[in-house]
């Protein structure tokens, strides 16, 4: 679905929790975002670490008014890209690792922006790597396979499994069942802007509050604001904003996107789940591929 239509969808009431001008503030930051990821991707070079990295995207960022997070930029090089040997949450935060030729890389962030939240991930790699561009090609049959299960209404642990099926089919290791709770998304909203908004544990606080009143809120009815393996996400999809991440590893590289797919209440399939944005890099990447 385009956003023109996803946008028709809201207009008409299609319960996103959020107007066609939301929508707009959500695919804004978004692009905003990626294209920090572009812009850090360019400038990266043998020996930059991943602190430099994350450095470089919190910097280009609040070049341009942002000042609030849900969390403060990642990077992550070489087999940290799968997360290898990933026991405790500590291990996510940027490190000293330089980055090598033809050596994967992921940038993470997700900035805050006059209220609006994204969170997007960026798989690139410095120089030729065969073994990377096979992930990223099979990337896209997830993309298509999310949308069209959330559609079916599917309960979202259903879901990731099907993911987890076909990652497994494809050769690869699930990678987002290193992250906390092993979530494949998580729902994002609007927070109010503020002068002055701190982080905790590299989160920010207003985002936290935000995600824990959806828990505690959705504990009570049923349903819960992260998408993950077990129990408590055995519900259908909830209309709102996720941020959706599915990540492949092979052999010590890893490959993801991560962006905002919106949920609605409309009974119509095609305008009950879609993309917000499809002009992103990953999905240009592949209808470039496939014009080829």
């Amino acid at each position: 679905m385009t956003s023109a239509t996803g946008a028709a969808a809201a207009r008409r009431g299609g319960g996103t929790g959020g107007s066609t001008a939301d929508l707009r503030g959500f695919r804004e930051v978004q692009r905003l975002a990626y294209a920090c990821a572009e812009a850090v991707a360019a400038q990266l070079r043998p020996g930059v670490t991943e602190r430099e990295a994350a450095r470089m995207q919190r910097e280009w960022l609040r070049e341009r008014g942002v000042r609030d997070w849900f969390h403060l930029p990642f990077a992550w090089f070489g087999d940290r890209t799968a997360f290898t040997d990933f026991r405790i949450p500590l291990q996510f935060f940027p490190t000293n690792r330089h980055l090598e030729p033809g050596m994967a890389f992921i940038l993470d962030m997700a900035p805050v922006h006059q209220g609006y939240t994204a969170d997007i991930g960026y798989s690139g790699c410095l120089g030729l790597n065969p073994v990377h561009d096979r992930l990223l090609a099979d990337l896209e049959a997830h993309r298509e396979l999310i949308l069209r299960e959330v559609r079916e209404r599917r309960p979202l642990r259903g879901i990731y499994e099907d993911v987890e099926r076909l990652m497994v089919r494809q050769g690869y290791a699930n990678r987002h069942r290193a992250y906390p709770f092993g979530v494949i998304a998580h729902k994002i909203d609007r927070v109010r802007p503020r002068r002055w908004s701190p982080t905790l544990f590299g989160f920010g606080t207003q985002s936290l509050k935000g995600l824990a009143s959806d828990a505690l809120h959705g504990h009570r009815d049923g349903w819960s604001p992260l998408w993950s393996p077990y129990k408590f996400s055995d519900h259908p999809p909830r209309p709102g904003l996720w941020a959706v991440e599915p990540h492949l590893g092979f052999r010590g590289t890893g490959a993801k996107f991560e962006e905002i797919l919106v949920v609605t209440d409309s009974a119509d399939p095609q305008e009950s789940a879609f993309w917000l944005d499809d002009d992103l890099p990953h999905v240009r990447r592949w209808q470039e591929e496939k014009a080829a």
